[in-house]
């Protein structure tokens, strides 16, 4: 980690409406501060969900075989998610940020093609009970972060605020997973900490009881890991994909606190690592 990259923070924000975006901000404000580096990363879900509605745009989600719920973005819904994350949500952000004396500047992975994504050319999902294949969902996977881009403003001392859509490999917009993209941004910066603020207190290890928060989960090397709940699934595929990028430390942790970013980067919530890969035996090494 050069000096450049050394103590920056990537925090994502999450976009149900129980994570406190104002103490959010309040907090990322304060800790930026004190001389942090800060990346702040949105979705939007309860955001889109709204315009969505007022427009008459069904909201649908797709099932994947293996469980994973994610939201089904045809062209209309695209159109909805645009609206949202860079009409809606990013503005109230930046604007909280600035209230707090901050100088923040507002980028969907399309400004400068800061996010550049593979395109779904389909997804496999279970539709009447059965796997079809889904071919106009406008999805991809990050898999190029423009640093220059985020370097310029973060040593001019600006909070870059990031969301989707990417720009898939023909100059297009394809929605992708908030959480993986802030994953990819942490990884490719070289950051010390990515913070996945949600509307828990962390992982828990039984989801009706608050109390039961786990202090560290290794996610499985491979798979869907244990808790598939909601949209916890997604997140813990996110932070395996950070640790495995070389981000220092990885936290699940609660958006709804006064002090949200500063109680993570204090060890609260749950830290996530990766478990060793367990070979079997017959890739063992003949003698």
């Amino acid at each position: 980690m050069n000096a450049k990259t050394a103590g920056i923070a990537v925090v994502k924000c999450g976009g149900n409406a129980a994570v406190d975006a104002a103490a959010v901000c309040a907090d990322v404000a304060a800790v930026h501060g004190s001389g942090r580096s800060v990346v702040l990363v949105h979705g939007g879900s309860a955001d889109i969900d709204r315009i969505a509605a007022r427009m008459g745009v069904p909201g649908r989600r797709l099932t994947a075989p293996d469980g994973v719920s994610t939201r089904y973005t045809d062209s209309d819904t695209l159109e909805v998610v645009l609206l949202a994350l860079a009409g809606a949500v990013k503005p109230r952000l930046v604007a909280a940020l600035g209230r707090h004396g901050v100088r923040a500047v507002g980028l969907t992975g399309l400004d400068g093609g800061l996010l550049r994504a593979r395109r779904r050319p389909a997804q496999r999902a279970v539709v009447d009970g059965r796997v079809v294949l889904v071919r106009d969902n406008h999805t991809g996977t990050v898999r190029q972060v423009d640093t220059a881009l985020l370097h310029t403003l973060l040593d001019a001392g600006i909070v870059p605020v990031v969301s989707p859509p990417a720009v898939d490999e023909d100059g297009r917009p394809v929605n992708v997973d908030a959480d993986r993209a802030a994953a990819a941004i942490a990884s490719a910066l070289g950051a010390e900490e990515l913070v996945l603020l949600t509307g828990a207190p962390g992982l828990l290890a039984d989801p009706g009881d608050p109390a039961s928060v786990l202090a560290e989960y290794a996610v499985p090397a491979e798979g869907l890991p244990d808790f598939a709940g909601g949209g916890m699934a997604l997140k813990l595929v996110a932070a395996r994909e950070a640790v495995r990028g070389g981000v220092g430390r990885v936290r699940i942790a609660d958006g709804r606190g006064a002090r949200p970013l500063s109680d993570a980067l204090s060890g609260a919530g749950t830290s996530i690592t990766v478990a060793a890969q367990v070979l079997p035996e017959s890739a063992g090494v003949a003698s």
